[in-house]
């Protein structure tokens, strides 16, 4: 199929990205194009004008700091996932980016575009999300910050402006004693996940469970994140926690599975994801 017609933009600079923007409100970001090109094809989209960022190269960043990762609007995700110093700061990035559809896609699709996409069957989303983490919006009438939990409005739905572009995200480092793990299940490799779960777990100073938290996609509208400290209890009782977890659920049946599996199913990764999470903040606090 072919995309219906559309404005095409192809600014050098972020300047002139905004005002292209401005000046289409309708219009749409062209980054990696991994999930708005099949959406053009199938006229499931039909924007104004396209604005393809691939030109401004201010966008094409990845910081790593003390305080955590951000990640600039062009940094694809496979620079991302093997960013050694990201992994160093933030390790759930990498566990995450790894479960991404296929290594071409990958080289291709960007981090920030995934989250700017608002699925919420897919990774990065669920990621920021736990981490509670942030995107940086721009416009032509200035810059905001919005927090994770205020980003996500529904499926494929931000709480971006028009005119606004999503110029990076912030994922924030990992505290000291804190270990991250990510569990998915998928019908075929690269699929999207039937259920998946970003783990994040903090022991104490007696190496007790502190705080113990998960983020999960694919059951929910918008990624959905729950405090699993108290259900796990100090000594970390996972199966306690995903326990919890099944009862808080309410999981939307679809053509590949039905409400009860994708609730065993999520109760399943849960429990993994946390003990491998636990296990990691286990081996930090004794390094």
């Amino acid at each position: 199929m072919k995309p219906p017609p559309f404005g095409y933009h192809a600014p050098a600079s972020l300047g002139e990205a905004l005002d292209a923007l401005a000046a289409a409100p309708g219009g749409k970001v062209l980054a990696g194009g991994q999930s708005l090109i099949p959406l053009l094809n199938m006229r499931l989209a039909a924007p104004s004008d396209l604005v393809d960022i691939n030109r401004v190269a201010e966008l094409d960043t990845l910081h790593v700091r003390d305080d955590g990762v951000r990640v600039g609007a062009l940094a694809r995700h496979a620079r991302v996932e093997r960013s050694a110093a990201a992994a160093a700061v933030q390790p759930l990035l990498g566990q995450a980016l790894r479960h991404v559809a296929h290594p071409v896609i990958r080289n291709r699709g960007t981090v920030v575009g995934s989250l700017a996409h608002a699925d919420p069957a897919a990774e990065m989303p669920a990621v920021l999300a736990v981490l509670g983490g942030t995107v940086e919006a721009a416009s032509a009438r200035g810059r905001r910050t919005i927090p994770a939990a205020d980003f996500f409005l529904g499926p494929l739905e931000s709480a971006l402006d028009p005119g606004e572009l999503a110029v990076a995200a912030f994922f924030p480092a990992a505290p000291p004693r804190t270990g991250t793990a990510f569990a998915e299940t998928a019908r075929r490799h690269g699929d999207y996940a039937l259920s998946g779960v970003a783990a994040v777990v903090s022991l104490d100073e007696d190496l007790r469970v502190g705080d113990a938290r998960a983020g999960y996609l694919g059951i929910a509208g918008t990624p959905l994140v729950l405090d699993l400290t108290e259900a796990a209890g100090h000594h970390g009782d996972w199966a306690a926690a995903a326990a919890h977890v099944r009862e808080r659920i309410d999981p939307e049946p679809d053509i590949h599975a039905g409400a009860a599996y994708r609730r065993h199913l999520t109760g399943v990764l849960t429990e993994r994801a946390l003990n491998a999470a636990a296990a990691d903040a286990l081996r930090k606090a004794e390094d």
